[in-house]
């Protein structure tokens, strides 16, 4: 993390790749996660209802206690680290304090509520459906908006280093030449 804060990572090949690779894997995570989704339900309330408390008519089943369980067990912890992985590389990103505080709680704060809404939407009311289609969207939209805006970050830092060692060979021939002028005094 030191060298995202001190800006070492743009001299620094590997980290670039390691984390170029990162972020490649992450928005397969990011893809995959989509698509799980609409593997068993759209954005219509409906079909998170169908699929969370069955649906006798069409023979769905609804989801056990144990089954939904399981999966809450590994998306917490699978979100969980994403998130601090994200966010975290985030915090050095050139931006508005404000939107990184707004950014990490929108973030946790739509993961958990995903996750918890489908429980509420089985266990205690189908009108929660709305909830776990809003916080979905909103979740994938910041998860991928984090990938996306690290991305740039990552593939702007080299534009931003390369302008920043012109400004200073720039400055460096600046004063160069006004001393190189002060020094050259009347010849005898």
């Amino acid at each position: 993390m030191k060298y995202l804060q001190s800006g070492g990572f743009e001299h620094n090949p590997l980290m670039r790749l390691t984390l170029g690779l990162a972020l490649l894997l992450l928005i397969g995570f990011w893809a995959t996660n989509v698509a799980l989704y609409f593997q068993h339900m759209t954005l219509d309330p409906s079909s998170v209802v169908t699929y969370f408390r069955g649906n006798e008519a069409e023979f769905v089943p609804p989801r056990s206690a144990a089954g939904m369980l399981e999966v809450t067990h590994i998306h917490l912890p699978m979100f969980a680290l994403v998130l601090l992985l994200l966010t975290h590389l985030m915090l050095f990103a050139p931006m508005r304090h404000a939107l990184k505080v707004a950014s990490v709680i929108v973030a946790f704060g739509s993961a958990l509520l995903s996750e918890a809404a489908g429980w509420m939407t089985r266990f205690w009311h189908p009108d929660f459906a709305w909830l776990k289609v809003s916080m979905f969207v909103l979740f994938q939209t910041t998860l991928g908006g984090l990938i996306a805006g690290l991305s740039a970050f990552l593939i702007g830092a080299e534009w931003f280093r390369r302008r920043k060692h012109a400004e200073r060979a720039r400055a460096h021939a600046t004063r160069g030449d006004r001393r190189s002028s002060e020094g050259a005094g009347p010849s005898l």
